[in-house]
């Protein structure tokens, strides 16, 4: 299984830039995926997932109305759209995949690191302000 994450670089506050994550050993179809993401010194923390059926969509609150997760099942690719992009939102930002079945009435459905199986290696986005 591999996760195939890019699209970073270097983008000026309220920029955009487009993360891809291409999958290749599984169907994504079967899986909920999440974008994660770590900054220098901090630990990973949850941005975005989507559901199988993409009826389901979750964002970290701090990037809500800015971020947009999305999925195409017969491309195995899953993306994050990211607009007004912020200083703090710079970081390495990895896709996921987990096979859980959540209550998405849950706050907390697709949020937690240690429900994904299969990480991809990263992208570092970098917002100067």
């Amino acid at each position: 299984v591999q996760l195939q994450a890019s699209g970073g670089g270097l983008v000026q506050t309220g920029g955009s830039l487009r993360l891809s994550c291409v999958a290749s050993g599984i169907t994504i179809s079967n899986y909920i995926m999440g974008w994660f993401r770590q900054a220098p010194g901090k630990e990973r923390e949850f941005v975005a997932v989507v559901d199988w059926s993409s009826v389901n969509k979750y964002y970290k609150e701090t990037v809500k109305g800015r971020f947009t997760i999305s999925r195409d099942s017969a491309k195995n690719t899953v993306w994050l759209q990211m607009n007004s992009l912020k200083p703090e939102d710079t970081a390495v930002y990895y896709c996921a995949e987990t096979d859980i079945t959540y209550d998405w009435n849950s706050p907390v459905a697709g949020c937690m690191v240690a429900d994904y199986d299969y990480w991809g290696q990263g992208t570092l986005v970098t917002v100067s302000s």
